[in-house]
């Protein structure tokens, strides 16, 4: 795990960034605080920052050069099938001078090329520069658990695994509007887009070749997903558990591979469980790690974790904190953030990930699973509509009363109302727009609205892009579109990019054992009533592990942790948006926001019905807090 960047020049005047690549490198030294080295040949430069996890030897120390020196890779992640692939290397006469997986990679690409891609397990951001043919290659994993962005004009090609490194680079640093549209709406911004108009991200699944002051993309790697193969190939319930215990397990004993001592977060749900249930038969004394919440009980799952970990024996350890503890922790994940995100799960996934870096390097996590096996509410209302019987259907006609009653995530009734409302406008929805609502904090016309009209939205751009979010949205009953979509876009943009700047911010490694590609293709071809049936959320996950983990967490309602931020900006975050970040004068000043819906916020932050308003204001904050420290001087 480990932070890359480089340079590309396609000219003289590009040769002025390789300047800037040191500087770049080190900015990323949390990502890799173990060590850190550049590299300039002619119009290539790379850089990298190194966490060690496999061989912690100098001698794998990157930049990585090959035997006869004309390859260099720099290399950030992990290959879970490594040694399977060394030693398939091996016997045909390959020899090796390190046992780290970066050297496997290199000479894969060596041999074959990129269709090597297709045979790697795991995670990972890398680029290999030919320094013979003056050329670069940029890969991306599957699924986007690493990041990789970059920046190309008329004189260089520039990438980096965080937008602080790409800042020290001279990019143009112009607001990509149609970005901040996304911003607002749905609390973080969709790839390809970043809140620069000159960066971008690089798809997951996707490469770049760069060569004769060329680069070009191409997709390696896909969601196999076909719905009439679905259906053609009925596999029976019990026989899809089974298959699915075999493939998670591999999974789980793959990504164990380790030279510094592992463990695993453990909330107390079904799906970090089910990943220690099974990394427990794979080491002798497993370390388990939770938070617990003193002041907010309802949201304190310890008790279901401390279960867990009795029944697999692990070496448990429970960070409990109280809201002034979490509260002492903005400024610290407010800093780290180099783009505008607002979820603010992000706070105490910090956290975790601070008191977990103090006795391990790496964590297994439980993420993924609600992306791929349906565990979120909004499944369970998209299977309701695309099935609505009586009770549902009533419901969506009371929209008009619904949506006049008080509604809050902070009292048991206004978060009901909030969520009837929310469903039985859903209703009256096409699929994709609902698709898009269940997905958003507020509408595409209320994001834009919040904007100064001199920021100049392009309009068909905004709609383009929600056309390119909902692509895989159809009308059908099976709910795999929407699984795919999920898979495609808030696991990447949200999820992902959350635990990799929060782990990172510790330097801490995180593994995801869902997100292993063989048991993704396999979840693809299964019903999607096999994971969201009625009420009942990721059904093939709870049925395998029924009779393995505890049976008091299948007795439980699920409960997502909610930051109390309503109580901190109506308490101790006031006076910074009253006097300072969300201050009439500076809103005035930066010209970027609508004064008047500002204001409006503003005032229902104090209102009995303030819905949602708090996950507004945070996304304000976050997005304040970063102009200030990135763009204001």
């Amino acid at each position: 795990m480990c932070g890359i960047t480089g340079v590309y020049c396609f000219n003289e005047s590009g040769k002025l960034w390789l300047k800037k690549l040191e500087a770049a490198t080190e900015a990323m030294q949390l990502r890799g605080p173990d060590a850190g080295n550049t590299y300039i040949f002619r119009n290539i430069g790379i850089g990298h920052r190194r966490l060690s996890i496999i061989d912690t030897s100098a001698a794998a120390h990157q930049p990585f050069f090959s035997a006869d020196k004309k390859f260099a890779i720099i290399f950030n992640g992990e290959i879970f099938n490594y040694r399977e692939l060394r030693n398939n290397l091996i016997a045909e006469g390959e020899q090796f001078r390190t046992t780290s997986d970066t050297e496997v990679v290199l000479r894969l690409y060596q041999l074959k090329g990129k269709n090597f891609l297709n045979e790697l397990n795991g995670f990972f951001a890398f680029a290999i520069a030919d320094l013979d043919k003056q050329s670069l290659f940029i890969a991306r994993d599957r699924f986007g658990v690493k990041p990789l962005l970059y920046s190309v004009n008329d004189s260089v090609f520039a990438f980096a695994s965080e937008m602080k490194a790409m800042m020290h680079l001279p990019i143009e640093k112009k607001l990509d509007t149609t970005s901040l549209v996304q911003y607002f709406q749905f609390n973080y911004i969709v790839a390809p887009r970043t809140i620069f108009t000159s960066v971008r991200k690089l798809l997951p699944g996707h490469c770049i070749s760069i060569s004769n002051n060329k680069a070009e993309i191409q997709q390696w790697y896909t969601i196999p997903y076909d719905e009439k193969e679905v259906k053609a190939n009925p596999i029976s319930f019990e026989n899809a558990q089974n298959k699915f215990l075999k493939l998670f397990e591999d999974s789980v004993q793959r990504r164990m591979i380790s030279d510094v001592p592992l463990g695993a977060f453990l909330s107390g749900g079904i799906d970090s469980s089910a990943v220690v249930a099974m990394a427990s038969k794979h080491t002798a004394k497993l370390n388990t790690f939770s938070i617990g919440f003193k002041d907010e009980p309802l949201f304190d799952e310890t008790h279901y974790a401390e279960l867990v970990a009795k029944k697999f024996n692990t070496n448990h350890q429970v960070f409990s904190l109280t809201n002034d503890d979490m509260y002492d922790h903005l400024g610290d994940v407010l800093d780290y953030i180099d783009e505008p995100f607002a979820d603010s799960s992000a706070l105490p996934v910090y956290i975790l990930s601070k008191h977990t870096r103090k006795h391990v390097t790496v964590s297994l996590s439980g993420d993924g699973a609600d992306e791929l096996f349906g565990g979120y509410l909004k499944h369970v209302g998209e299977y309701r509509t695309r099935n609505a019987g009586a009770l549902e259907k009533f419901i969506g006609g009371l929209h008009p009363v619904l949506k006049n009653l008080p509604q809050s995530r902070n009292t048991k009734t206004g978060n009901l109302f909030r969520q009837m409302n929310k469903f039985s406008e859903g209703m009256v929805m096409t699929s994709k727009d609902r698709y898009l609502r269940y997905a958003s904090f507020i509408s595409t016309d209320a994001s834009m609205q919040l904007l100064n009209k001199k920021m100049m939205l392009n309009i068909e751009e905004i709609k383009s892009d929600s056309e390119q979010i909902t692509r895989f949205i159809t009308d059908q009953k099976s709910m795999n579109d929407v699984f795919l979509s999920d898979m495609n876009g808030v696991l990447p943009n949200d999820m992902l990019t959350k635990v990799d700047l929060m782990s990172m911010a510790n330097s801490l490694e995180v593994r995801t054992p869902f997100l292993d590609f063989e048991l993704v293709n396999f979840a693809f071809t299964l019903p999607s009533d096999y994971k969201v049936k009625g009420n009942y959320r990721k059904r093939i996950v709870q049925e395998a592990f029924k009779n393995i983990l505890p049976m008091q967490l299948y007795h439980r309602p699920k409960r997502g942790f909610e930051i109390p931020l309503l109580q901190w900006f109506r308490t101790g975050l006031k006076s910074l948006i009253e006097d300072d970040l969300l201050s009439d004068a500076f809103i005035e000043e930066q010209q970027i926001f609508n004064s008047e819906e500002i204001k409006k916020i503003k005032h229902k932050l104090f209102s009995n019905n303030p819905e949602d308003v708090h996950a507004q204001l945070w996304a304000l904050l976050v997005f304040q807090s970063w102009w200030k420290k990135y763009m204001k001087n």
